[in-house]
């Protein structure tokens, strides 16, 4: 039943994971549909080995602190970019509101891909999830 939850978590964060890419490829990249996206998809990486952990986090959507909860969990996580991972964030809420419509480079666009994939990668090797199991 909990595996159940977490593949489900893994899949959502690969649809946003997949999304981004998508849009990284288009003509006209709009860089912070990408930029939230990668968020997106961070945000549920992290979800899913706190789930795992049986850890409840409830409607956190701030990266920093689930990050700092998964390094209670396991101090490996501190060898993830905290601080780049922690200013993700921002592309969660802030970017989709009048008051800011700040939009990314496409180098960071480019660049929070990146560290998607990268916590994508920890993330599988930490729950032994390969891309078999969310087919």
């Amino acid at each position: 039943m909990k595996r159940d939850v977490v593949i489900r978590w893994i899949k959502k964060a690969e649809s946003d994971l997949r999304s981004a890419n998508v849009l990284l490829k288009a003509d006209d990249v709009i860089t912070e549909a990408v930029c939230f996206h990668c968020q997106q998809a961070i945000e549920k990486y992290l979800k899913a080995f706190l789930t795992e952990k049986n850890v409840r986090f409830g409607k956190i959507h701030d990266l920093l602190t689930l990050l700092e909860m998964c390094i209670r969990e396991d101090k490996e996580f501190e060898k993830l970019d905290k601080d780049r991972i922690s200013e993700l964030t921002f592309y969660a809420v802030d970017v989709r509101y009048p008051d800011e419509f700040y939009t990314p480079s496409l180098e960071e666009a480019k660049e929070a891909f990146e560290i998607a994939k990268r916590v994508k990668d920890f993330i599988f090797k930490k729950l032994n999830i390969t891309e078999k199991d969310i087919l």
